[in-house]
């Protein structure tokens, strides 16, 4: 992170530090001694805090102290193993060590005075430590070992416990940090935020001190809720530097050209006065936003949040018009083949009576259709280019791309959107863009991760939309839900089975899917049951959706390849299984397949026994609420920011110190004080960017 935290400094570097080791250090992702620095505790243990033999607790972590009586090497199925005796006032316990050499052993020599750290586990006759961390008396002296088990430790009552990986031990992770925070007191860091902000924090070295070496009459509660002033330094930093970096983007895309795309209700009035319904106020106020945005001279930058159900494509189609009337065209890219698909079709019933040309590239075209596709978008015959990642690759080239429309944006990378968006310059103008998502974002994220884009928000749902009812079911009663899917099929409704990951493969859950299909034709021979996969070639996808669509399949097993995208008013049963493997948000969209009619509908969660806390937590979400601005709230609230909605694809959003569940609190005050810096102290705003998101640069029209 700058001179200051030497982000410049490579990790090997340090002293101690070979290829080795350093290869174990980047796969956590520490690449630099300013990575290094910041790889905080996720816990303290209390080693100071000794308890007599005869008070321990099976299963809790723990000090002991006592005399070695007896050192025996014992062997095993797998090994030899050390095994010490030590004994106190109140009783004996045993030290077991798999791992061990010759000086290890004449350290542990019988008479040694020892205090041990470790969990508690009852042997046969006394409490038992395997492999635990331990530390001899000063007056005895000690020999290094090769075992990995740190003996000569000083002692400390709070001992930091990292975040690490197979065969990074926390001993080499303390000595290592240790090693860096000599170089920080040798070369002391600069303070680059305004005095009349710095002086309220602790200062960076003081501040990583307290941190990785808690002093002894700390408040350790304060230091791992992030409420010490030692962490609040840091975290208020990264987000104040998240925030500029953000705004940076914003006042860099205010400063581009785009070409002003005023409606002239050309295309756009007849397509309004064919639609069999009336857009909702909802819709009209955001397609008003984005048309105001359009006319305009800069490009258009809006992300469009929108519950599941709530007319996003129809929006999107009214701000495709307006650009196509003006005599540009269009890109629109969706995450999977199916749902590039389904627009393709909505798309093209939609445009055809008007006489706009609709094509779809997709990865699995002939080389022929995909070259006549190219060709089309090239010489400007296509007016709307629909694909998927297809669209990225460089044979892709426009006449005059004005408008690009991300769908579903979260599950694309930074990079991915930027060169679809680059692809639209010329002559120094760019295009518009709007992103769409069914996936709503808790306020605390979109503050922070979209603070560069301006939002507008699709609150009403559609008339006729009935609320879609959720219970649990234990895979127990898996009986019993055949037997539902049989009489709503019989009662002329029909039914999705959704068949769930089961291994990080889609060609074994598309299996897993088979094998299901298999089970409930056996089950059900009377009702017409197809299967759908992500596995299946594209235009088998597509044929077996639109059997369904017309109420040729009574029940459509599949996997979560029809998670966006598809509209059946007429299912209104759909049973989810494995329920409890999936984030909330993704069961959102799945639930929110059914329901599209006016028929009462449900969905049923289908879990595994025994569930997990955090898997029971998710479920009962779901049952209470069908707000999707909830869930993902409640979703952020028990997974972490850290997995919902991809947020590590988003430039900068993977942030090393800041908890956004646990900072929300702080991000008004540095939303404020980031504009504040920018005006008065841009070169301080520069520094801090560039301290904590040295990469960002690549992203700034992202």
């Amino acid at each position: 992170m700058s001179s200051r935290f030497f982000h410049n400094l490579p990790l090997m570097t340090l002293s101690g530090i070979g290829p080795t080791l350093a290869k174990k250090f980047h796969d956590l992702g520490i690449l630099t001694v300013a990575d290094l620095l910041l790889h905080f505790p996720l816990r303290y243990e209390d080693r100071a805090s000794t308890h007599a033999i005869n008070e321990v607790t099976v299963g809790e972590y723990t000090t002991i102290t006592g005399t070695i009586i007896k050192n025996e090497i014992i062997p095993t199925r797998q090994r030899r193993m050390l095994v010490c005796h030590i004994q106190d006032e109140t009783g004996i316990a045993l030290l077991k060590f798999m791992n061990f050499n010759r000086g290890i052993q004449a350290t542990l020599s019988t008479g040694t005075e020892i205090s041990a750290y470790g969990e508690i586990k009852w042997g046969k006759n006394h409490p038992e430590m395997m492999h635990p961390q331990f530390h001899v008396q000063a007056n005895r002296q000690t020999r290094a070992g090769n075992s990995g088990y740190p003996q000569t430790e000083p002692q400390e009552r709070f001992t930091p416990v990292y975040p690490t990986t197979y065969g990074l031990t926390q001993h080499v992770i303390r000595k290592a940090i240790d090693n860096a925070l000599l170089l920080l007191k040798r070369n002391p860091p600069v303070e680059i935020l305004p005095e009349s902000l710095h002086t309220a924090f602790l200062d960076v070295a003081t501040a990583l001190t307290i941190i990785h070496h808690p002093p002894l009459d700390i408040d350790i509660n304060e230091l791992t809720t992030g409420r010490h002033p030692a962490i609040k330094r840091f975290i208020f930093e990264e987000l104040l530097a998240y925030h500029l970096s953000m705004l940076t983007i914003k006042l860099h895309n205010q400063k581009q050209h785009a070409y002003n795309l005023k409606p002239n209700q050309h295309f756009i009035q007849p397509f309004l006065a064919a639609l069999p319904f009336t857009p909702t106020g909802a819709q009209t106020r955001v397609v008003k936003d984005i048309l105001s945005d359009m006319a305009k001279s800069i490009p258009m930058m809006r992300l469009i949040q929108g519950d599941v159900g709530s007319g996003k494509t129809l929006v999107a189609a009214l701000a495709a018009l307006n650009a196509i009337e003006n005599g540009k065209q269009v890109a629109l890219m969706a995450p999977t083949e199916i749902l590039a698909e389904q627009h393709f079709t909505n798309f093209s019933r939609w445009f055809a009576p008007l006489g706009i040309q609709v094509d779809w590239l997709s990865g699995r075209l002939t080389a022929k259709n995909k070259q006549r596709c190219l060709d089309k978008a090239q010489s400007g015959e296509t007016a709307l280019l629909i694909g998927t990642h297809a669209l990225f690759f460089d044979k892709v080239e426009f006449t005059d791309l004005g408008l690009v429309i991300i769908d579903e944006q979260h599950r694309f990378g930074v990079n991915q959107r930027l060169t679809l968006w680059e692809k639209g310059i010329k002559n120094h103008h760019y295009p518009h863009q709007l992103i769409m998502t069914a996936t709503p974002i808790p306020r605390t994220l979109a503050m922070t991760v979209y603070a560069d884009l301006d939002v507008s928000i699709i609150d009403e749902l559609p008339p006729g939309r009935t609320p879609v009812t959720t219970i649990v079911v234990s895979n127990l009663r898996r009986d019993e839900m055949i037997e539902r899917v049989n009489q709503a099929c019989q009662a002329g409704r029909q039914v999705y089975w959704v068949c769930t990951l089961v291994e990080e493969s889609e060609a074994i859950d598309a299996k897993a899917a088979e094998l299901l299909v298999e089970e409930l034709r056996m089950r059900l021979p009377h009702l017409h049951i197809e299967l759908v996969h992500g596995k299946m070639k594209s235009d088998q996808k597509q044929s077996i959706m639109q059997q369904f669509k017309q109420g040729e399949i009574q029940l459509l097993v599949a996997t979560t390849v029809i998670e966006v995208g598809v509209d059946v008013p007429n299912a209104s049963l759909m049973i989810i299984e494995n329920a409890e493997r999936l984030g909330l948000a993704q069961l959102h969209q799945l639930r929110g397949r059914v329901g599209r009619g006016t028929a009462v509908s449900h969905c049923v969660l289908l879990y595994q026994p025994p569930l997990s806390k955090i898997a029971k937590a998710r479920l009962q979400v779901m049952r209470e609420s069908n707000d999707g601005f909830i869930i993902a709230q409640k979703d952020l609230e028990i997974r972490g920011s850290g997995e919902i909605l991809g947020t590590h694809q988003i430039g900068g959003a993977n942030f090393k110190v800041v908890d956004l569940v646990r900072d929300q609190a702080m991000i008004s005050d540095v939303q404020k004080i980031s504009y504040s810096l920018s005006q008065h102290y841009p070169e301080c705003a520069k520094q801090l960017i560039a301290s904590w998101l040295p990469d960002r640069e690549k992203y700034i029209n992202a």
